[in-house]
């Protein structure tokens, strides 16, 4: 099995917000790891270090198996 592993950051704006930037992909978890660790010292990265997340995907398969649904939300945009 190959997997890589992808790392993202979450900045929660509002309940209902969220800020997430895709930071990139990753051969090795440790990578992944030392890429969380040269962010952490820029500017906004600094202040949300607990926003990082890396998951891990099997590589040549889908990951999303079912279908999906658009849920319109009540901030005015349809």
């Amino acid at each position: 099995m190959k997997s890589v592993f992808v790392l993202q950051h979450v900045h929660v704006l509002s309940k209902d917000n969220d800020d997430v930037k895709f930071i990139g992909v990753y051969s090795t978890r440790r990578t992944a790891k030392d890429a969380i660790e040269r962010l952490s010292r820029q500017p906004g990265f600094q202040d949300a270090i607990d926003g990082f997340c890396i998951d891990e995907y099997e590589v040549d398969m889908d990951h999303w198996t079912e279908g999906y649904a658009t849920i319109q939300g009540d901030n005015g945009n349809e």
